[in-house]
């Protein structure tokens, strides 16, 4: 796809918020809405691609978000996982990075797969 302007992706972005009450799944996707859906949605895609990359979240952002998410203190996790509670506020302040064993129990406790703890 060529580079898009900012301009258009504005006018795809307003399409597309056009088009979406107008299209659901039901409809025939060789239908002229639903082929203009997928057309301009593509292009807000490739653009915020571009210009607004999502990074991977780290290590340290995994845990803190997972123990938040999970209501559950460091000293718990800690304490979950057989480690000190120093240790986990060591990951959660970059300080340094989990063992492939301690990385793994992470992932069990906090439910966090191992592609994202990984960062693959």
């Amino acid at each position: 796809m060529e580079k898009i302007t900012k301009e258009q992706y504005e006018f795809a972005l307003a399409k597309v918020e056009e088009l979406l009450p107008l299209v659901d799944d039901n409809m025939p996707a060789n239908d002229k809405k639903a082929l203009e859906l997928s057309v301009m949605s593509d292009i807000v895609i490739a653009y915020e691609k571009a210009h607004f990359p999502i990074e991977k979240p780290t290590v340290s952002e995994l845990i803190e978000l997972s123990l938040e998410e999970k209501g559950i203190t460091q000293r718990e996790l800690a304490s979950n996982i057989g480690i000190s509670p120093s240790r986990v506020n060591d990951y959660i302040a970059g300080r340094s990075e989990p063992t492939l064993k301690i990385a793994r129990l992470l992932c069990i406790e906090l439910n966090i797969s191992p592609e994202a703890m990984l960062r693959v």
